[in-house]
């Protein structure tokens, strides 16, 4: 990149916050030439505009915990850090702004000393607002409350062409997916922040089971918070319901749901160690599955019938939206197989797929999922 590109963008974030990109500044194996840290809209919109003047690529980024999701970029000119893009205002009770680059976790102590909170928990533990929004990243929260963009009353936004805009998905304004930009800042929803929280875990081991066992708890009308599973492949697995209230109602809830699931079930005051985190790594090949609840048996057995051995699968199984991990090691050709396959079991149902991340290796020659559209 040239000196006078580097100084237009110093001009424009201020001394020290635009640099030659370094060796972790890195989206899909590819390294950045430049990294711009803009502190402002107008500022991020002066970055995307000259990005815009000399054709050149640029990829947004909060924490990085998803940088790599989705098709990997043809070519990597210019990364917007929005770190400085941070704080809630405009706090008028039950909605707040909040800056894209601002940490979830953040928010939710700032909101905690309220008494509220954000009813959203992004398994990226480092996850910030615009990137939580940009993915539409939801934990198990989602269950009860809906997707983190669903939760967005509107959002502040950059376009490709570096003008500020707003969107809230009506009078033919775009939604979050159909942004072709960096976010700046949302209106988001609050909640209250419930007093109490009991997770009630029962042991599976087969697919048919869990959803016996989820049709049962929603049969109670308890209002879960939270329906999740995790089957590792090999070996028995874990159902857990996730129930929120005052004192009183959470303790009679979990002893109405232990009784139904029967005397293996368990009742406990902190979430299992698997709750609300992805069961895949950098190595694996990451599928988001999305298909009515009652198919997720048919659909898990598909997968493991296709794959030929034991694939982890984690997710709610109370909306029917997992993830599963597939080894890297099976190598490009084979997934591709397997995705064929699995499509197929998907279309008969009604159902979808997505490649959400891959090693760097594979992702070129896999069919990745388009970043903002992977539902």
């Amino acid at each position: 990149m040239s000196d006078s590109l580097l100084d237009t963008l110093v001009d424009i974030c201020g001394p020290g916050f635009a640099r030659p990109g370094r060796s972790v500044d890195r989206a899909a194996g590819r390294r950045a030439g430049l990294v711009a840290q803009p502190a402002t809209a107008p500022a991020v919109a002066a970055t995307l505009r000259l990005a815009a003047e000399r054709e050149l690529s640029v990829r947004a980024r909060g924490a990085g915990t998803k940088i790599d999701w989705g098709t990997p970029p043809a070519g990597l000119d210019i990364i917007v850090d929005t770190g400085r893009l941070n704080g809630m205002w405009d706090h008028h009770g039950t909605t707040a702004v909040v800056a894209a680059g601002t940490p979830v976790t953040a928010v939710q102590a700032a909101l905690a000393l309220r008494g509220q909170r954000l009813a959203v928990d992004p398994p990226s533990r480092a996850a910030t607002v615009g990137g939580m929004l940009a993915v539409n990243e939801s934990g198990p929260l989602r269950h009860r409350f809906g997707s983190p963009a669903a939760q967005a009353l509107s959002v502040g936004y950059v376009s490709s062409a570096g003008d500020e805009a707003e969107s809230d998905g009506e009078d033919g304004r775009p939604g979050i997916a159909e942004i072709d930009g960096v976010l700046t800042s949302a209106v988001l929803r609050l909640e209250p922040l419930p007093p109490a929280r009991r997770w009630v875990g029962r042991g599976v081991t087969t697919p048919a089971e869990v959803e016996e066992l989820v049709a049962n708890a929603l049969a109670l009308d308890l209002t879960p918070s939270g329906i999740e599973v995790e089957l590792p492949g090999s070996g028995g697995g874990v159902l857990a319901v996730l129930l929120e209230g005052t004192e009183a109602e959470v303790a009679d809830t979990a002893d109405r749901m232990a009784g139904a699931w029967g005397p293996s079930s368990v009742v406990a005051g902190s979430a299992p160690a698997w709750w609300g985190r992805y069961p895949f790594g950098p190595g694996d090949v990451a599928l988001r599955i999305a298909v009515q609840r009652q198919h997720l048996q048919s659909v898990t057995y598909a997968l493991r019938d296709i794959a030929g051995g034991a694939v982890v699968v984690r997710g709610s199984a109370g909306v029917g939206t997992v993830h599963a991990a597939l080894p890297g090691t099976l190598g490009a050709t084979r997934v591709r197989e397997v995705l064929t396959a699995m499509d197929q079991v998907l279309l008969a149902r009604r159902g979808r797929l997505a490649v959400v991340s891959a090693p760097p290796e594979l992702a070129t020659e896999l069919p990745m999922a388009d970043r903002h559209n992977l539902f």
